[in-house]
């Protein structure tokens, strides 16, 4: 009978740092693996993700533009849910801004 080999060890989970894989394109949504959320390192103005769902700022401050002459301030931790069909746009008022995006 043949000898049997032990069992491989689970894989070990890895973490995902957020913050530099904005940075590994800034400028661009990065969709993030297995799901529909996004994140962006803001370099200039830059247009939010089409639909409805939570802008998250992780770092820095941004100003989300949105229609109708309102805006929003986004700093480091706050949030704002963009209701379903407003468009909008991300500018950045602090260095290194990340924004996440969890679509609805």
């Amino acid at each position: 009978m043949p000898a049997r080999l032990p069992a491989a060890p689970p894989a070990v989970p890895q973490a995902l740092h957020l913050s530099r894989l904005a940075q590994g394109a800034p400028g661009q949504w990065v969709a993030l693996p297995g799901g529909g959320v996004r994140i962006t390192a803001l370099v200039g103005s830059q247009a939010g993700v089409p639909g409805p769902g939570w802008v998250v700022c992780l770092g820095g401050e941004a100003v989300v533009d949105l229609p109708l002459n309102n805006f929003v301030r986004l700093r480091a931790t706050e949030s704002y849910r963009v209701p379903p069909g407003e468009a909008w746009t991300a500018l950045p008022v602090k260095a290194a801004t990340v924004l996440l995006f969890i679509p609805d």
